[in-house]
């Protein structure tokens, strides 16, 4: 599910949710019906099949929650913050004459150069935005 402001549940919904499916657990091990555990706990029986399923195999613990998804930055607070330093002394320092514009590219470009990382165009963008800055 994509959401609009990019980001995913909060951790108050993410304990809502792991508490559904710990409660679905007890009504698996009373060998509950899945449509009238759907019923119950409102949600569809395609999730009730897909928690029985995964509790069959991983017990109560393939249930809980995982904590935020996505990716980790490959960059840490340490290093986020040299790389604020070095967009504050402009593209020109960084062998990029011709103007004092840095382009999402060009930040690719400098995280390459400096830190050895690959990170996509649009990776560059998130990690800005993540960081504070704005197009």
């Amino acid at each position: 599910m994509r959401y609009p402001d990019g980001g995913g549940l909060t951790a108050e919904q993410r304990k809502r949710r792991e508490e559904l499916r710990m409660r679905a657990v007890d009504l698996f091990e009373e060998d509950g019906e899945v449509p009238c555990i759907a019923r119950e706990l409102r949600v569809s029986e395609k999730s009730v099949y897909q928690w029985r399923r995964s509790w069959r195999t991983g017990g109560r613990e393939a249930l809980r929650s995982k904590g935020p998804s996505g990716y980790d930055c490959h960059l840490g607070p340490h290093l986020q913050a040299k790389l604020a330093m070095w967009l504050e002394e402009g593209p020109a320092a960084h062998g990029w004459a011709d103007d004092q514009v840095w382009t999402a590219a060009r930040i690719h470009t400098l995280i390459g150069r400096k830190f050895h990382l690959s990170y996509s165009v649009s990776g560059v963008t998130r990690l800005l935005h993540r960081m504070g800055y704005s197009v």
